[in-house]
């Protein structure tokens, strides 16, 4: 146990919340960034002990070509991003991973680098499935203008001007993010390798501070190409720096990570769930710093919403989540006012509050609710975020007996066993890699017959283990149970490991007709990762901006890294 977890106060007075309804696929979907999300615990972590990132070398013609270097200097260790910047060419551009075309490519390596190992990096990384990094590579990654808010931003600089926000704030941020690949591809370093006290040992640490690079990247090439078009270039002023994040866009690959990830699922809800619920048990006063730190919180994100000009198809549209802030607003005001909330004097007023926004209000909502009582116990929150190393690892416990095993089937998965699994629809789908982009893919079973499976049954898996456990005489161990049915090992593994865990795994059926893959990637784009501004596409792919109002390298050097959340537009 680490010493913030030891420093954590005792059990909130609020529990956490059942889940058999938080692990609802609909409900995941509605959670929001919170201090807890991997991008702002990262964020947090880098401010407290001040990191360093300092641009060593840039050395980028007008047309964009050449080459930069950064490095960041921690406690534990020192890290270089080389950045391997492109002329822009329209052509072989995607979003996707299959793309041949990119602005920028970048390597995390735990540093310092050598002038041959930047030589190799630059060689081997447009190769991508081809290349090989080189050692102590972490992270390969890749990134596209958007050319919108780029060369509209490159050409006000260029005129000596600030970008204008209104043109910016349609995308909120000037390269998206095309991949970031680590974890033993193209001979990176394996992240289950690192050790216990290296600086980014924490689950997507290695990927955060690479986005966070590319958008430091980012910047300094607008500066460059408009100094190259104008002696009198202007500087992209620091509050456009803020608010400019990093895009990013996600899609079926995020269920699978869910289901190859349970400890850390659990982990991640857990420590979430536990932050809430202390929010919640705040016995705030009228005249509270907790009152008004939350009315601060509703003001901000009211107008972050009001300001919101993304375009939403099928995901609600921040101007309903603003009117429903507003309204929690005015409920906050009077019970700052008057000690009133809703006609009584409640003990804990943030549950009522919660209550109220639950009985009547979107679930978006009620989630940007819970994400600022998160807030209002920072260091309970920043202490849990350091608990989410987890190993995903799996073991059978051969001697337990099989009605043992039948019971913790019965109590802990009761949500497999209400699905009808016997109908078409229930198997409707397979998952499998795509053969030329090799992406995973979801496709009718009966169109890719040839295709391994890759998603979980796990509903079925339950079902059928639990029908067979039946046939077994309920004290008998489940090692004689499992030479006689191998085929059973993996899902005993996993739920001999995961018994206890409330929050392991969303209750859904991924191959079914009514699974709307949208929903999880919402849950881990969104609550996982801390992505704000996500807009649906398809129903299966996400895009939004990550570090979206987040510290600039001065102000983690300074140690300032709080209220960052919902950033207003720049305004000269």
């Amino acid at each position: 146990m680490s010493a913030a977890e030891k420093a954590l106060p005792k059990q909130p007075l609020v529990p956490l919340r059942d889940p058999q309804k938080l692990m609802k696929p609909e409900t995941l979907a509605a959670l929001q960034p919170s201090r807890v999300s991997v991008s702002r615990a990262f964020i947090a972590e880098a401010s407290r002990e001040r990191w360093s990132v300092r641009k060593l070398q840039f050395d980028i013609d007008e047309r964009a070509k050449g080459r930069a270097l950064y490095r960041i200097e921690t406690p534990k260790g020192v890290f270089d991003f080389p950045v391997f910047s492109f002329e822009y060419n329209p052509r072989g551009r995607t979003g996707r991973i299959i793309g041949r075309s990119w602005d920028m490519m970048g390597a995390l390596v735990e540093g310092p680098m050598s002038a041959a190992d930047i030589e190799q990096t630059q060689t081997e990384l447009p190769k991508l499935y081809a290349g090989r990094a080189t050692e102590r590579s972490l992270v390969w990654a890749r990134s596209n203008r958007s050319s919108r808010a780029f060369d509209h931003t490159v050409e006000s600089l260029a005129q000596g001007r600030q970008p204008d926000s209104a043109t910016i704030a349609q995308v909120c941020y000037l390269m998206r993010n095309t991949g970031l690949d680590g974890n033993g591809t193209f001979g990176t370093r394996s992240f289950l390798t690192l050790e216990n006290d290296h600086a980014l040992r924490k689950p997507l640490a290695a990927q955060m501070l690479s986005a966070y690079l590319m958008r430091e990247f980012a910047t300094d090439l607008v500066n460059c190409l408009a100094r190259h078009r104008s002696a009198g270039s202007a500087e992209l002023a620091p509050e456009y720096r803020r608010f400019l994040g990093v895009g990013n866009g996600s899609a079926l690959g995020l269920i699978l990570f869910a289901n190859n990830h349970p400890k850390l699922i659990d982990r991640f809800i857990t420590a979430r769930e536990t932050a809430l619920a202390h929010g919640k048990s705040l016995s705030a006063r009228p005249d509270s710093a907790e009152v008004k730190r939350l009315l601060v919180l509703l003001e901000r994100a009211i107008r972050f919403r009001q300001e919101d000009r993304m375009v939403y198809d099928a995901l609600v549209p921040s101007t309903r989540v603003a009117e429903e802030l507003a309204a929690l607003r005015k409920l906050v005001a009077d019970y700052a006012a008057s000690g009133q909330l809703l006609g009584s004097k409640p003990e804990l007023p943030f549950v009522a509050l919660c209550a109220h926004a639950e009985a009547g209000m979107l679930a978006e909502t009620l989630e940007t609710l819970h994400s600022m009582l998160i807030d209002l116990v920072p260091e309970i929150a920043d202490g849990l975020a350091e608990s989410l190393i987890v190993s995903e690892e799996t073991a059978t416990q051969p001697q337990m007996k099989a009605g043992l095993l039948r019971q913790i089937l019965r109590d802990e998965y009761a949500w497999c066993f209400k699905m009808d699994l016997s109908t078409e629809a229930s198997r409707r789908y397979v998952w499998y890699k795509s053969a030329t982009a090799e992406e995973p893919r979801r496709g009718p079973r009966e169109e890719v017959e040839w295709a391994f499976n890759l998603g979980l049954d796990l509903p079925r898996l339950i079902q059928e283990l639990d029908a067979a456990l039946a046939q077994q005489p309920a004290d008998r161990m489940l090692a004689y149970f499992l030479l006689e049915q191998p085929q059973f090992r993996s899902i005993v593994a996993r739920v001999q490991t995961l018994h206890g865990l409330r929050y392991h795994s969303p209750h859904m059926n991924i191959m079914g007709e009514e699974f709307l893959p949208i929903q999880m990637v919402r849950m881990l784009n969104i609550g996982l990762h801390g992505i704000d501004k996500t807009r649906d596409f398809l129903n299966r792919n996400l895009r939004g901006v990550i570090y979206h109002g987040a510290p600039l390298p001065e102000d983690l050097r300074a140690g300032t890294h709080d209220d960052w959340f919902y950033p207003a537009e720049p305004t000269r």
